[in-house]
Protein backbone atom coordinates (compact mmCIF):
# COMPACT_ATOMS: atom_id res chain seq x y z
CA UNK A 1 0.00 0.00 0.00
CA UNK A 2 2.89 2.36 0.78
CA UNK A 3 4.39 1.64 -2.64
CA UNK A 4 1.05 2.30 -4.38
CA UNK A 5 0.78 5.68 -2.63
CA UNK A 6 4.47 6.66 -2.75
CA UNK A 7 6.03 9.63 -4.51
CA UNK A 8 7.65 7.19 -6.95
CA UNK A 9 5.53 5.37 -9.57
CA UNK A 10 5.81 1.59 -9.87
CA UNK A 11 4.68 -1.04 -12.34
CA UNK A 12 3.35 -4.40 -11.21
CA UNK A 13 6.72 -5.89 -12.23
CA UNK A 14 8.55 -3.29 -10.10
CA UNK A 15 6.43 -4.15 -7.07
CA UNK A 16 6.81 -7.89 -7.60
CA UNK A 17 10.61 -7.58 -7.85
CA UNK A 18 10.99 -5.30 -4.83
CA UNK A 19 8.74 -7.40 -2.60
CA UNK A 20 10.05 -10.73 -3.86
CA UNK A 21 6.67 -12.04 -4.96
CA UNK A 22 4.94 -13.12 -8.17
CA UNK A 23 2.86 -10.85 -10.41
CA UNK A 24 -0.17 -12.97 -9.50
CA UNK A 25 0.35 -12.23 -5.80
CA UNK A 26 0.65 -8.50 -6.50
CA UNK A 27 -2.61 -8.58 -8.43
CA UNK A 28 -4.27 -10.42 -5.53
CA UNK A 29 -3.24 -7.59 -3.19
CA UNK A 30 -4.57 -5.04 -5.66
CA UNK A 31 -7.88 -6.93 -5.86
CA UNK A 32 -8.03 -6.95 -2.06
CA UNK A 33 -7.55 -3.17 -1.94
CA UNK A 34 -10.26 -2.76 -4.59
CA UNK A 35 -12.63 -4.98 -2.61
CA UNK A 36 -11.95 -2.85 0.47
CA UNK A 37 -13.18 0.22 -1.40
CA UNK A 38 -9.98 1.75 -2.74
CA UNK A 39 -9.96 3.03 -6.31
CA UNK A 40 -7.14 1.69 -8.49
CA UNK A 41 -5.70 4.10 -11.05
CA UNK A 42 -3.54 3.05 -14.02
CA UNK A 43 -1.36 5.32 -16.16
CA UNK A 44 0.24 3.22 -18.87
CA UNK A 45 1.97 0.39 -17.00
CA UNK A 46 2.10 2.34 -13.73
CA UNK A 47 -0.46 1.63 -11.05
CA UNK A 48 -1.49 3.66 -7.98
CA UNK A 49 -4.20 4.02 -5.37
CA UNK A 50 -6.43 6.90 -6.44
CA UNK A 51 -6.50 9.87 -4.07
CA UNK A 52 -10.29 9.92 -4.30
CA UNK A 53 -10.45 6.51 -2.60
CA UNK A 54 -12.27 6.23 0.74
CA UNK A 55 -9.78 6.29 3.64
CA UNK A 56 -7.05 7.71 1.38
CA UNK A 57 -6.90 10.83 3.50
CA UNK A 58 -5.98 8.65 6.47
CA UNK A 59 -3.06 6.86 4.82
CA UNK A 60 -1.97 10.03 2.99
CA UNK A 61 -0.86 11.41 6.35
CA UNK A 62 2.28 9.34 5.67
CA UNK A 63 2.73 10.20 2.01
CA UNK A 64 1.66 13.77 1.32
CA UNK A 65 5.13 15.15 0.46
CA UNK A 66 6.43 15.55 -3.06
CA UNK A 67 10.16 14.93 -3.54
CA UNK A 68 10.75 18.68 -3.87
CA UNK A 69 8.82 19.38 -0.67
CA UNK A 70 10.73 16.61 1.07
CA UNK A 71 14.06 18.12 -0.03
CA UNK A 72 13.07 21.46 1.50
CA UNK A 73 11.93 19.77 4.70
CA UNK A 74 15.11 17.72 4.82
CA UNK A 75 17.20 20.90 4.58
CA UNK A 76 15.19 22.50 7.38
CA UNK A 77 15.46 19.40 9.60
CA UNK A 78 19.23 19.15 9.05
CA UNK A 79 19.62 22.75 10.27
CA UNK A 80 18.31 21.71 13.70
CA UNK A 81 21.06 21.17 16.25
CA UNK A 82 22.13 17.51 16.52
CA UNK A 83 21.50 17.56 20.26
CA UNK A 84 17.77 18.13 19.72
CA UNK A 85 15.99 14.84 20.46
CA UNK A 86 13.17 15.59 18.01
CA UNK A 87 15.53 15.78 15.03
CA UNK A 88 15.88 12.01 14.55
CA UNK A 89 12.13 11.49 15.00
CA UNK A 90 11.38 14.07 12.30
CA UNK A 91 13.91 12.50 9.95
CA UNK A 92 12.50 9.01 10.50
CA UNK A 93 8.95 10.15 9.74
CA UNK A 94 10.06 12.01 6.62
CA UNK A 95 12.13 9.13 5.30
CA UNK A 96 9.33 6.61 5.85
CA UNK A 97 7.66 7.75 2.62
CA UNK A 98 10.57 6.90 0.31
CA UNK A 99 12.21 3.76 -0.96
CA UNK A 100 15.70 2.92 0.31
CA UNK A 101 17.68 4.68 -2.41
CA UNK A 102 15.79 7.95 -2.13
CA UNK A 103 16.10 7.71 1.65
CA UNK A 104 19.84 7.16 1.38
CA UNK A 105 20.18 10.33 -0.71
CA UNK A 106 18.73 12.39 2.14
CA UNK A 107 20.89 10.77 4.84
CA UNK A 108 24.39 10.24 3.48
CA UNK A 109 26.74 12.54 1.59
CA UNK A 110 30.02 12.49 -0.32
CA UNK A 111 31.73 9.13 -0.89
CA UNK A 112 29.37 7.56 1.63
CA UNK A 113 26.44 8.14 -0.72
CA UNK A 114 27.94 6.10 -3.58
CA UNK A 115 29.07 3.37 -1.17
CA UNK A 116 25.63 3.10 0.43
CA UNK A 117 23.96 2.96 -2.99
CA UNK A 118 26.31 0.16 -4.06
CA UNK A 119 25.55 -1.74 -0.85
CA UNK A 120 21.81 -1.27 -1.39
CA UNK A 121 22.18 -2.72 -4.90
CA UNK A 122 24.15 -5.67 -3.54
CA UNK A 123 21.53 -6.37 -0.87
CA UNK A 124 18.69 -6.20 -3.40
CA UNK A 125 20.53 -8.51 -5.80
CA UNK A 126 21.90 -10.83 -3.08
CA UNK A 127 25.50 -10.29 -4.21
CA UNK A 128 28.84 -10.31 -2.45
CA UNK A 129 30.95 -7.17 -2.30
CA UNK A 130 34.50 -6.11 -1.59
CA UNK A 131 34.84 -3.29 0.94
CA UNK A 132 38.03 -1.70 -0.36
CA UNK A 133 40.43 -0.11 2.13
CA UNK A 134 38.17 -0.65 5.12
CA UNK A 135 39.64 1.06 8.21
CA UNK A 136 39.21 -1.17 11.23
CA UNK A 137 38.43 0.48 14.54
CA UNK A 138 40.74 -2.03 16.25
CA UNK A 139 44.35 -1.11 15.70
CA UNK A 140 43.67 1.06 12.65
CA UNK A 141 44.27 -1.78 10.18
CA UNK A 142 43.34 -0.94 6.58
CA UNK A 143 42.54 -3.79 4.19
CA UNK A 144 39.97 -5.12 1.73
CA UNK A 145 37.07 -7.24 3.05
CA UNK A 146 35.03 -9.65 0.92
CA UNK A 147 31.60 -9.90 2.59
CA UNK A 148 27.88 -10.47 2.06
CA UNK A 149 25.92 -7.31 3.06
CA UNK A 150 22.31 -7.90 4.11
CA UNK A 151 21.00 -5.08 6.36
CA UNK A 152 21.68 -1.52 7.55
CA UNK A 153 21.41 0.06 10.96
CA UNK A 154 19.57 3.36 11.48
CA UNK A 155 20.46 6.09 8.97
CA UNK A 156 22.96 3.82 7.17
CA UNK A 157 25.64 4.41 9.80
CA UNK A 158 26.62 0.71 9.74
CA UNK A 159 25.96 -2.28 7.52
CA UNK A 160 25.48 -5.87 8.68
CA UNK A 161 27.58 -8.30 6.66
CA UNK A 162 28.47 -11.95 6.81
CA UNK A 163 32.26 -12.30 6.71
CA UNK A 164 33.14 -15.73 5.21
CA UNK A 165 36.77 -15.45 6.34
CA UNK A 166 35.66 -15.41 10.00
CA UNK A 167 32.41 -17.33 9.44
CA UNK A 168 30.37 -14.74 11.36
CA UNK A 169 28.14 -11.68 10.98
CA UNK A 170 29.77 -8.31 11.65
CA UNK A 171 28.95 -4.61 11.59
CA UNK A 172 30.98 -2.34 9.30
CA UNK A 173 30.81 1.45 9.57
CA UNK A 174 29.98 2.95 6.17
CA UNK A 175 32.16 5.99 6.90
CA UNK A 176 35.25 3.72 7.12
CA UNK A 177 34.76 2.13 3.69
CA UNK A 178 37.06 3.42 0.97
CA UNK A 179 34.97 2.05 -1.92
CA UNK A 180 32.43 -0.70 -2.54
CA UNK A 181 32.84 -3.16 -5.41
CA UNK A 182 29.72 -5.22 -6.15
CA UNK A 183 30.71 -8.67 -7.39
CA UNK A 184 28.96 -11.03 -9.79
CA UNK A 185 29.08 -13.74 -7.12
CA UNK A 186 25.80 -14.29 -5.29
CA UNK A 187 25.43 -14.86 -1.56
CA UNK A 188 26.73 -18.24 -0.46
CA UNK A 189 25.81 -18.10 3.24
CA UNK A 190 22.31 -16.59 3.41
CA UNK A 191 21.21 -19.10 6.04
CA UNK A 192 23.82 -17.58 8.40
CA UNK A 193 22.71 -13.97 7.94
CA UNK A 194 21.60 -12.72 11.35
CA UNK A 195 21.21 -9.17 12.62
CA UNK A 196 22.98 -9.10 15.98
CA UNK A 197 22.12 -7.37 19.22
CA UNK A 198 22.90 -3.64 19.50
CA UNK A 199 22.58 -2.13 22.98
CA UNK A 200 21.47 1.39 23.91
CA UNK A 201 25.13 2.51 23.92
CA UNK A 202 25.41 1.37 20.24
CA UNK A 203 27.71 -1.55 21.06
CA UNK A 204 26.99 -4.81 19.24
CA UNK A 205 27.65 -8.45 20.04
CA UNK A 206 26.20 -11.92 20.42
CA UNK A 207 25.87 -11.94 24.22
CA UNK A 208 23.68 -9.90 26.55
CA UNK A 209 24.57 -8.87 30.09
CA UNK A 210 22.15 -7.15 32.43
CA UNK A 211 23.32 -3.93 34.09
CA UNK A 212 21.51 -1.70 36.56
CA UNK A 213 22.53 1.86 37.33
CA UNK A 214 21.09 4.42 39.72
CA UNK A 215 21.33 7.76 37.95
CA UNK A 216 21.37 11.29 39.33
CA UNK A 217 19.91 14.26 37.48
CA UNK A 218 23.06 15.02 35.45
CA UNK A 219 23.69 11.43 34.33
CA UNK A 220 19.98 10.93 33.55
CA UNK A 221 19.90 14.02 31.34
CA UNK A 222 23.14 13.16 29.55
CA UNK A 223 22.10 9.55 29.00
CA UNK A 224 18.71 10.38 27.48
CA UNK A 225 20.19 13.15 25.32
CA UNK A 226 23.10 11.11 23.97
CA UNK A 227 21.39 7.71 23.88
CA UNK A 228 17.63 8.29 23.33
CA UNK A 229 16.80 4.56 23.29
CA UNK A 230 17.71 4.43 26.97
CA UNK A 231 14.34 6.03 27.82
CA UNK A 232 12.55 2.70 27.45
CA UNK A 233 14.73 1.10 30.18
CA UNK A 234 14.56 3.91 32.75
CA UNK A 235 12.28 4.00 35.80
CA UNK A 236 11.95 7.11 38.03
CA UNK A 237 12.80 6.50 41.68
CA UNK A 238 11.88 9.94 43.00
CA UNK A 239 14.12 12.56 44.57
CA UNK A 240 15.92 13.24 41.27
CA UNK A 241 16.98 9.61 40.98
CA UNK A 242 16.33 7.15 38.15
CA UNK A 243 17.04 3.45 37.64
CA UNK A 244 18.48 2.22 34.34
CA UNK A 245 17.82 -1.51 33.96
CA UNK A 246 19.06 -2.70 30.57
CA UNK A 247 21.09 -5.32 28.70
CA UNK A 248 24.42 -4.54 27.05
CA UNK A 249 26.40 -6.31 24.35
CA UNK A 250 29.72 -5.39 25.96
CA UNK A 251 31.00 -3.32 28.87
CA UNK A 252 32.88 -0.85 26.67
CA UNK A 253 29.99 1.54 25.95
CA UNK A 254 28.36 1.56 29.37
CA UNK A 255 31.81 1.57 31.01
CA UNK A 256 32.89 4.74 29.24
CA UNK A 257 29.61 6.40 30.16
CA UNK A 258 29.92 5.49 33.84
CA UNK A 259 33.60 6.49 33.97
CA UNK A 260 32.74 10.05 32.95
CA UNK A 261 30.06 10.43 35.63
CA UNK A 262 31.38 8.52 38.63
CA UNK A 263 30.03 11.07 41.12
CA UNK A 264 26.49 10.84 39.75
CA UNK A 265 26.07 7.09 39.11
CA UNK A 266 25.80 4.10 41.43
CA UNK A 267 26.22 0.58 40.03
CA UNK A 268 23.44 -1.69 41.33
CA UNK A 269 23.69 -5.52 41.37
CA UNK A 270 25.94 -5.65 38.28
CA UNK A 271 29.06 -7.65 39.17
CA UNK A 272 30.36 -7.84 35.58
CA UNK A 273 30.27 -4.06 35.28
CA UNK A 274 31.84 -3.64 38.74
CA UNK A 275 34.78 -5.82 37.66
CA UNK A 276 35.13 -4.00 34.35
CA UNK A 277 35.15 -0.58 36.05
CA UNK A 278 37.75 -1.70 38.61
CA UNK A 279 40.08 -2.88 35.81
CA UNK A 280 39.32 0.17 33.66
CA UNK A 281 40.06 2.70 36.42
CA UNK A 282 43.17 0.88 37.60
CA UNK A 283 44.84 1.70 34.27
CA UNK A 284 44.73 5.41 35.09
CA UNK A 285 46.18 5.26 38.60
Amino acid sequence: MKMLTANVSYTVDDIAERLGMSRRTVYRYIDTFRDAGFLIKKSGEFIRLDKESPHFKDISQLVHFTEEEAAILKSAIESIDDTNLLKQNLKRKLYSVYDNKLLADTVVKGKNASNVHALLDAIEEHRQVILHKYQSGHGGEVRDRRVEPFAFTTNYVQVWCFDPSDNMCKLFKTSRIGAVEVLEDEWQHEEKHRVGFIDIFRMNGTTRTRVRLELGLMSYNLLTEEYPLAERDITPLGGNKWLLDTEVASMHGVGRFVAGLLDDIRIVDSPELQRYMSEYLSRFK
